[in-house]
């Protein structure tokens, strides 16, 4: 496996988050970061209320190019290709993290069902999550192909997943009523495994993560409106800090096809505790544990 020291990491999604996790936890290895995202500024969610991380960037110019990226616009991922270019001449990863949910679909706005939605809800949502992917993988992966070296990642919800009983395959949580933004995970987790297939011979290797529930910008008042119309938690479920999903991303732009793996969706807690990183207790955020507590009394 390789030292990440001086690797250029693309990153989507970047200014919080996630985003924000995998953006510190690559330049804390010494890479060099392109933070994309649509907007730096502050959302004024509870988990995003100012600019500090934004300014954190743009501070340290020699390892951080802070871009504004709508991942639907191929002008913009043009511009932060050159700009990723003309600085540091290649692109090592690829992280696919930005998305949309579309906030008006679920609580606190309502809770829409599949025939409730319109197709532009399905035509916005798939040109971000499916079609915006696509776009910044076939410019930011060429660097990659062209050095028969590099890792993309991509990253995808467990509502995508199905499995099979008794010779059918069911969804594997299909009442959490979230269309069409698990459609948009579906489409791509099978995208990037048959993109993993034909880049192989290239030496790119192409793989998926599938966080967990993950606290995100707007989780905290979502959760506060799923629990006021009684949409509780799981039982046993425990709300992890966005850092828990970085482990595995380092050990996965470390590979390429020779020395790792590809064309693999991996669960990250699984694959925390199976490499002795913690389980779900010890990545659980702590104020979302206190919320929920103070919520039952």
């Amino acid at each position: 496996m390789t030292d990440l020291e001086g690797r250029v990491v693309a990153i989507t999604g970047a200014a919080r988050g996630m985003g924000r996790a995998f953006t510190r936890g690559f330049l804390a290895e010494g890479a060099k970061v392109v933070a994309m995202d649509l907007s730096w500024e502050p959302t004024g969610f509870s988990s995003d209320t100012d600019d500090s991380f934004r300014r954190e960037l743009e501070a340290r110019p020699e390892d951080a190019i802070v871009a504004t990226v709508d991942v639907t616009s191929g002008e913009q991922i043009d511009a932060a290709y050159e700009q990723t270019i003309a600085r540091w001449g290649t692109v090592d990863v690829l992280i696919n993290d930005a998305a949309m949910r579309q906030r008006i679909l679920f609580p606190p706005a309502g809770r829409t069902t599949t025939l409730e939605t319109t197709d532009a809800d399905w035509e916005r949502m798939f040109a971000v999550n499916v079609f915006g992917a696509l776009k910044v993988t076939r410019r930011f992966i060429a660097p990659m192909l062209e050095r028969q070296r590099g890792s993309v990642i991509s990253i995808i919800s467990s509502g995508a997943l199905h499995h099979s009983s008794g010779g059918g395959y069911q969804a594997l949580r299909p009442g959490s009523r979230e269309m069409p933004y698990q459609a948009t995970k579906s489409a791509l987790m099978t995208m990037m495994f048959y993109l993993a297939d034909e880049v192989k011979g290239q030496n790119v290797a192409v793989n998926l993560l599938i966080p967990g529930h993950t606290r995100t910008t707007g989780y905290d008042e979502q959760n506060a409106a799923r629990r006021e119309m009684g949409m509780a938690a799981r039982p046993g479920q425990t709300t992890l800090r966005a850092e828990h999903i970085v482990p595995v991303s380092l050990f996965l732009a470390r590979g390429d096809v020779r020395t790792g793996v590809t064309g693999r969706c991996f669960d990250t807690m699984t694959w925390n505790r199976e490499h002795g990183l913690g389980n779900e207790e010890e990545w659980e955020d702590e104020a979302v544990a206190g919320q929920v507590a103070a919520s039952d009394r």
